[in-house]
């Protein structure tokens, strides 16, 4: 099956500024233009069989090829839960990481960077967060979204702005780096089950790489960690025990966090 191409349209009556930005959209992308001409985004979808990126006023939007809703950045949970952990509140994900202030972590699946920002958070100023997407149109969305975000809300712009997008797939990725290199890698393959009541990552979903854990990347996650690997998974998944990951069980919670330390 040939690979999809994507294109770049408009909103349904555009000005100059939405214009401007599909250039910049075309040219970031190497993505060709396609006027809107008063089509819905579906059907030109469907007529040029493509995935397509709209450039509308106020944010891009990216609807996959057969998506019915586009994938958009927003903060999702994590304007709440860094109100959680500035209010001292215990959060899952910082408790496995085990963060410390100028640490370095390399987020190997991005998706909305809601973990991404609270590690940002944590390790300040000081620290590094560097956040992998395989998908090239997630990683343009998300990397302008967070760009480009209108909030008013801090900490949660400075940590958007603190995080380094790499559009690249977390293997071809690992393997380019030195030993050692990041503090803490982590993982979260979240297409290994679908948990009915995420709604809210539907869109995502049907956007992004669907990716399972292997040997090699957990191999190479473990070479590159100089603390430690964290996995996000499923509750009942095997890779935990497979793969030797100390899982942090959570009664209440679907998803899980597992801790290789290195």
């Amino acid at each position: 099956m040939r690979e999809l191409k994507t294109i770049v349209t408009t909103a349904g009556r555009p000005d100059d500024v939405s214009m401007a930005l599909a250039a910049f959209a075309c040219q970031e992308l190497g993505a060709a233009f396609e006027p809107r001409n008063k089509r819905s985004v579906r059907k030109i979808s469907q007529e040029l069989q493509a995935h397509v990126i709209v450039a509308g006023k106020n944010r891009f939007e990216y609807y996959a090829y057969g998506a019915q809703e586009p994938f958009f950045f927003h903060p999702n949970s994590a304007a709440f839960r860094l109100k959680r952990v500035a209010r001292g509140e215990a959060e899952p994900f910082l408790e496995a990481a085990q963060l410390q202030l100028g640490d370095s972590v390399l987020d190997c699946t991005l998706g909305l960077a809601a973990d991404a920002m609270l590690a940002a958070y944590t390790v300040g100023e000081a620290g590094r967060v560097v956040g992998l997407e395989a998908n090239p149109n997630v990683a343009f969305i998300v990397r302008q979204g967070m760009q480009a975000y209108d909030t008013s809300e801090l900490p949660l712009t400075a940590c958007m702005r603190h995080i380094e997008i790499i559009q690249s797939e977390a293997v071809r990725y690992l393997k380019t780096l030195p030993d050692n290199a990041f503090d803490v890698v982590y993982m979260d393959p979240m297409f290994e089950k679908v948990i009915e009541e995420a709604n809210n990552f539907q869109a995502l979903r049907l956007a992004g790489e669907h990716v399972t854990l292997t040997d090699e990347w957990v191999y190479e996650a473990k070479r590159v960690a100089k603390k430690r690997v964290v996995l996000k998974a499923h509750f009942r998944s095997e890779w935990f025990a497979t793969y030797g990951f100390q899982q942090h069980e959570r009664i209440t919670a679907k998803f899980h966090y597992g801790v290789l330390e290195v």
